[in-house]
């Protein structure tokens, strides 16, 4: 039987591999965007993705190549193109990109320890939620995903009072399956653990010392 944090825990030892320090996402920073309705040479220019440059990559080569020239991991799955890091998660952008149709989802984690899953379709915030207070929910249909949530644990309020506290590893990896229960795929075998490729960022520069 798998642990309540299995997805949690098979992210991180995809991103901290045996070459670096063992780290949390929240200290890192950690950015994932799955779009669907567009294929990938549409969406190049918005993610400044040089198409020439794709080369087989496994999500766990990715961070030692985007700290050296800014490559992104990219994968193709059952209609979904997921990108990493996603390059921006803000509303606007996020509702830009979808424009026509399009879907997309957002998973961001920051140092500050703040986290956020949004769901975006043909240009309208449908449902955004912090993983760990899943009852504040904002968006033009907060309860669209209710449906997908079933058996996954989150963060439990009533009334503002906590009832069944929930550990951030564990409302992450809720979080990541309810991505594959949307994109109707297998989170870890197809997604985290499958060879896809990464791509050159032409506009990248290395961060000033």
């Amino acid at each position: 039987m798998q642990s309540r944090t299995y997805l949690y825990d098979l992210l991180v030892s995809t991103i901290f591999t045996e070459g670096l320090d063992e780290g949390d996402l929240w200290a890192l920073g950690f950015c994932a965007l799955w779009i669907k309705g567009a294929d990938l040479g549409t969406l190049a220019p918005a993610f400044h993705l040089d198409l020439d440059t794709r080369t087989p990559c496994y999500l766990s080569e990715i961070l030692d190549h985007h700290l050296d020239d800014g490559s992104r991991w990219v994968a193709e799955v059952n209609g979904w193109i997921g990108i990493v890091p996603g390059l921006f998660d803000d509303d606007a952008s996020l509702m830009s990109v979808t424009q026509g149709g399009r879907q997309a989802l957002s998973f961001s984690m920051n140092i500050h320890g703040r986290e956020r899953f949004k769901y975006v379709r043909d240009g309208r915030m449908i449902v955004s939620f912090d993983p760990g207070w899943p009852d504040r929910r904002f968006g033009d249909d907060p309860q669209a995903l209710d449906h997908l949530m079933d058996g996954l644990r989150f963060q439990i309020t009533d009334d503002g009072v906590l009832d069944n506290l929930v550990e951030g590893p564990e409302s992450i990896s809720s979080t990541l399956a309810l991505i594959g229960r949307i994109t109707e795929t297998d989170i870890a075998a197809d997604w985290f653990q499958a060879r896809h490729s990464r791509i050159g960022d032409p506009s990248w520069r290395p961060p000033r010392p």
